[in-house]
């Protein structure tokens, strides 16, 4: 199994993400919790391009302190929403012969979702625990919507979803 943690950079992670503090304790809880465990951890971030304040070299493109990298860990630079718009990745992923793909990170309805669609279509068994993706408010729907649709309609027929317990049990398998 692969933790992906997608997007948790100091330029999105915010007091106003939906479900903020449950959302930062889970997410930090599983990234300590598959070091333990020997699963890998990726992280995948953003980069917005030149001027936007989320590239390279700003300091809001930076992974937040709670589940920054460890030495050793891979970090890959998206420039479209799905992980898989990064060649690099995409040929690593190709590689793993573990199926089993635990997302988790930002933001729902965008980097999430297209990641958990593209991961789906690679054959990939795409893991989503309760609470450890969200989103902010937007003119439409609230980030309490907007999670609860993707979770649990959207994403209904392409992913496992499970408990914080079943995921921390899915580590140790």
């Amino acid at each position: 199994m692969i933790l992906l943690v997608v997007d948790m950079q100091k330029g999105i992670v915010d007091e106003e993400l939906y479900a903020f503090d449950s959302f930062m304790d889970r997410t930090a809880r599983l990234v300590a919790a598959a070091r333990e465990k020997g699963v890998e951890v990726i992280f995948v971030q953003h980069d917005a391009g030149p001027g936007s304040g989320l590239s390279a070299g700003d300091e809001a493109f930076e992974i937040v302190d709670q589940v920054k990298p460890e030495p050793g860990e891979k970090v890959f630079v998206k420039k479209i929403n799905s992980c898989f718009g990064n060649q690099d990745f995409k040929r690593y992923m190709k590689q793993q012969e573990d199926r089993r793909l635990m997302i988790i990170g930002l933001q729902t309805n965008y980097c999430i979702d297209a990641t958990v669609k593209s991961a789906f279509e690679r054959g990939f068994e795409v893991i989503i625990p309760e609470g450890t993706n969200t989103t902010f408010d937007n003119d439409y729907m609230t980030g309490e919507t907007t999670v609860r649709y993707y979770n649990e309609d959207v994403w209904e027929e392409l992913v496992d979803a499970v408990t914080m317990e079943e995921a921390l049990g899915l580590m140790g398998e």
